[in-house]
């Protein structure tokens, strides 16, 4: 435990370094912009995502729901129009934005219309091509991050039947022959994994260094050994396909360095749940926005059900719990971009993004009374879609543990 004396140092040279750096962006700008503050290029890139949204993914949601795939239309506008490459630079074929924060405002809009396409925008670019970007060979981003800009989905395979909330206990096994691994386990709960051309395999090349053994491959589409195994049918999200994933003796090309895959993997899922939490706010806008409009039309005891102050207050509650989810989202995006620690507020945005969706898509189904239960409206989808916000890319319990224990670090 530090010394009162050594806390009160360290605050104060915490302090001082915080002083120069707002000194340093006086110096660049006297202007502190609000978190919701959009550039021209941002407000020009949402814009563009809302009109293709509305446009090219709504008129299909309901299909895809029903049926529990996307319609390929869907999937070839999101790489027509650039979103499955957002980050990838132009020399690789991709948009060149170079702000992660864009990524966010496109996984918000998108979720809007429908959380399982923007789930398969999100993991392409939050985690798979991030993937790549940062970990990859020169040789390996010429050749892969060209194909998913252009047109191949990738696939996360982290997650096992033992190894969910545990992902370190995974079982898969690279075992090295000649100047090649080969990759033989099972995969569970894998998204995108139905349609993926390229998959990011985390597997232990060194069992007995435990974890520290755990290396990230690179596996494509038609190699031998691969094979798709069960579709789940799942509660929400069903246009974004979940399966499992077979590897027997399946040969793989090592991403990044051996024995990394841990940091690897701890890394991008850090990133990854930002984009989690951009996907309940919007899912959550999007099922209030459709909601209220209903409660001014809505007539009982002569007036709309908007005017009784019961209603009201629920309405100004729940606008505010979205809003400061928002603020969460941008906050920990823009950290990430300006290279500050981020990690606590991604948890904090991730966890509190979610339960604010999964109240907002309750009371929604509330306020619209029984028509709102009925599969006339999409209220009910997104009260279904919402679920899996707690769930993955770390469960709720799990993101309150990462936020305690760096509340914890900075008490010590």
């Amino acid at each position: 435990m530090l010394s009162r004396g050594t806390r009160l140092l360290r605050s104060l040279n915490n302090f001082g370094r915080s002083l120069r750096f707002c000194h340093h962006q006086q110096k660049s700008s006297t202007l502190h912009l609000p978190l919701t503050f959009l550039s021209e290029d941002e407000t020009a890139m949402r814009d563009s995502v809302r009109k293709l949204a509305t446009e090219k993914i709504e008129p299909f949601v309901k299909k895809m729901d029903e049926d529990g795939k996307i319609d390929p239309s869907c999937l070839d506008a999101l790489f027509q129009s650039g979103l499955m490459g957002i980050e990838v630079e132009e020399e690789y074929g991709g948009t060149g934005v170079e702000q992660f924060f864009t990524t966010v405002l496109v996984i918000e809009e998108l979720s809007k219309v429908d959380a399982g396409v923007a789930l398969i925008c999100d993991l392409q670019n939050t985690v798979i091509i991030n993937a790549f970007r940062r970990f990859a060979s020169k040789q390996q981003k010429e050749k892969y991050l060209t194909k998913l800009a252009k047109d191949s989905v990738g696939s996360f395979c982290l997650s096992e039947s033992e190894a969910g909330t545990d992902a370190f206990s995974l079982r898969t096994k690279a075992v090295k022959k000649g100047d090649h691994y080969f990759l033989n386990g099972q995969k569970m709960w894998i998204s995108n994994s139905e349609y993926a051309k390229i998959f990011v395999v985390f597997a232990n090349a060194e069992p007995s260094k435990g974890y520290k053994g755990i290396t990230a491959f690179i596996v494509e589409q038609g190699t031998p050994g691969l094979s798709i195994g069960k579709k789940e049918s799942k509660l929400g999200i069903r246009s974004s396909s979940t399966c499992a994933v077979h590897f027997d003796d399946v040969q793989a090309e090592v991403l990044g360095n051996v024995g990394e895959g841990y940091k690897y993997a701890i890394a991008l899922l850090n990133e990854g749940r930002i984009g989690i939490g951009a996907q309940m706010v919007g899912l959550a806008q999007g099922c209030f926005d459709r909601t209220v409009p209903y409660t001014l039309q809505r007539k009982q005891f002569g007036k709309p059900i908007y005017e009784f102050q019961g209603l009201q207050h629920q309405i100004a509650e729940i606008a505010t719990k979205i809003e400061c989810a928002r603020l969460l989202v941008y906050n920990a995006a823009r950290l990430r971009d300006q290279g500050l620690p981020y990690i606590k507020q991604a948890s904090m945005a991730k966890y509190y993004a979610a339960e604010v969706a999964t109240v907002t898509t309750s009371k929604c189904i509330e306020w619209m009374g029984g028509v709102g239960f009925t599969k006339d409206l999409p209220i009910e989808k997104y009260y279904r879609d919402v679920k899996i916000g707690s769930i993955y890319e770390g469960t709720s319990n799990t993101q309150l543990n990462t936020i305690a224990k760096c509340l914890r670090q900075e008490f010590e």
